[in-house]
């Protein structure tokens, strides 16, 4: 399979997957107070969300890239 074809298909999963899973939180933790010691952390959620045309225009463009790595062959 062509390079451009497998490029294709990689946006087209990411473009289904960005469309299915609107967003992601992940959790980080970081130093809240540091005495000596006496050591306080907290974590904090973080929250990105993907939008709904970012997801269309990666699997339009891994159509697009698809179709031309096959027509080059």
């Amino acid at each position: 399979m062509k390079p451009l074809a497998i490029l294709g298909i990689v946006l087209i999963v990411l473009g289904i997957a960005g469309l299915v899973v609107p967003r992601f939180t992940y959790t980080t933790e970081e130093k809240v107070l540091d005495v000596g010691p006496l050591e306080a952390t907290a974590e904090k959620e973080h929250t990105i969300a993907i939008p709904d045309i970012a997801g269309i225009i990666a699997v339009l463009a891994g159509g697009f890239l698809v179709f031309m790595g096959r027509r080059r062959a």
